[in-house]
């Protein structure tokens, strides 16, 4: 498909800097078949059916945005990928000046040899010594807030809790899967006395979320790959849930493309440990999902894509424009959506 069919105006001041408070006060679009309301993420229990399933990623986003020199060129790094104990693929700003075999400094005891450079521009970066990088990171590295954030304001100390989610326990992420931002404690005890269940899977998000889409076509784009795991517990009991009549509702995206990865034509969820780059546009046969809560996306992104393949483009449009019209915040720290298509077939 061309890419275009996925573009949209979006006022900059639409792009919120900063998440609601409290977190699960947060507007939110519905989109349920047809019909479209205004509501709020607290509705949640009232909206969802007994039942029903959600399922959140745990993931836990790390400091992952370097700043070092090599010589007297500054260097930056964002780790995206774990390829290792040791060894992480990065973005590179300033790639020009860094050759592989040369080390940047980092500053506050860390350091890393560019091991590797690989097709897309980016390094192979192996961290010597014996202390876990995990450490390391949290010596010299800073929470990666998306670019269009990173662009109107800096980093502070109130992002290293707004960023991360109540359900982060598992590092490796250097992006938050952010529909679940909106979530409080409150709100799940909510959602359990109503009859509402969430469990977690794990998909480290990885910085090339943020990547534009620079082909023409969308058969020419190359997805990026993240790790993810999904185990037989969770398998099963996503599975008992869709056989009783439940619905399972990822929370945002990385959920939603674990589980389609985990699924088979048959509907059935399996467990799944490994790299994902599943890329889904229009045309796409959902298999294991009913529903999505998700923010609101860039224009001409994949992610943009996935929620119109979802619930059809022109009612992505339609939904995005009266957002836009009704004020919503968008992105990452942005208000969200929920997105139900109707039943399964």
């Amino acid at each position: 498909m061309n890419v275009d069919l996925f573009d949209f105006e979006l006022p900059p001041e639409r792009i919120a800097l900063r998440p609601a408070v409290p977190r699960d006060r947060a507007r939110l679009l519905l989109l349920d078949g047809a019909a479209t309301g205004d509501r709020v993420v607290a509705d949640l229990p009232t909206i969802l059916r007994r039942g029903d399933m959600l399922v959140f990623n745990d993931t836990r986003v790390i400091p992952a945005q370097l700043e070092g020199r090599r010589g007297d060129a500054a260097i930056g790094a964002t780790l995206h990928k774990r390829e290792g104990p040791r060894h992480w693929i990065a973005f590179i700003r300033n790639a020009k000046r860094l050759r592989v075999g040369e080390t940047v400094d980092f500053g506050h005891g860390v350091t890393a040899l560019a091991q590797a450079r690989h097709g897309d521009g980016s390094f192979t970066l192996a961290f010597p010594g014996d202390e876990p990088v995990e450490l390391l990171l949290e010596r010299a590295g800073r929470m990666p807030l998306p670019p269009y954030i990173a662009a109107r304001r800096p980093t502070d100390a109130r992002d290293a809790d707004d960023y991360q989610t109540m359900f982060a326990s598992e590092p490796g992420a250097v992006a938050a899967p952010t529909a679940a931002l909106h979530f409080t404690p409150d709100l799940i005890a909510a959602l359990d006395a109503a009859g509402i269940g969430h469990t977690m899977l794990t998909l480290h998000v990885g910085a090339g979320t943020f990547l534009p889409v620079k082909a023409d076509d969308t058969d020419d784009h190359q997805m990026h790959a993240e790790w993810g795991r999904i185990d037989a517990a969770t398998a099963d009991r996503l599975n008992a849930v869709r056989a009783a009549g439940g619905r399972v509702i990822a929370v945002g995206t990385t959920s939603l493309r674990l589980i389609e990865s985990a699924a088979g034509a048959d509907g059935i969820i399996r467990p799944f440990e490994g790299d994902t780059a599943i890329f889904i546009t229009p045309g796409y046969r959902f298999a294991g999902i009913d529903g999505l809560l998700t923010n609101f996306h860039l224009p001409r992104s994949t992610l943009f894509m996935l929620v119109s393949a979802l619930m059809g483009l022109e009612r992505m449009q339609a939904a995005y424009a009266h957002a836009i019209a009704g004020d919503y915040r968008f992105y990452s720290y942005g208000d969200a959506s929920l997105l139900l298509p109707g039943e399964r077939p």
